[in-house]
């Protein structure tokens, strides 16, 4: 029963203070945008519009959440003139 395996749960602890100082140290393992950051946005559509949504997506060989960042990242741009005073 002593020879159990170790097992580190979702949110548990290191085993000793040197390790988990160090576990900060390690690099994002992605560096876009979306990896960073990312907030839940909730809109009400009709059932057709969600559909074709949906088969847009498909037919594009890509998720409906990626296509739709994109779409909004192509109409809301972070350069754009009325989104300069937030980089300030």
């Amino acid at each position: 029963m002593s020879d159990r395996s170790i097992k580190r749960g979702f949110a548990s602890r290191p085993g000793d203070a040197e390790s988990w100082i160090k576990a900060s140290d390690t690099p994002p393992r992605s560096v876009n945008d979306a990896a960073a950051f990312t907030a839940r946005l909730t809109i009400d559509v009709t059932p057709t519009l969600r559909g074709r949504i949906k088969v847009a997506a498909f037919q594009r060989g890509v998720t409906v959440a990626d296509m739709l960042r994109e779409l909004l990242a192509r109409e809301f741009p972070a350069d754009a003139p009325e989104n300069r005073h937030e980089r300030q």
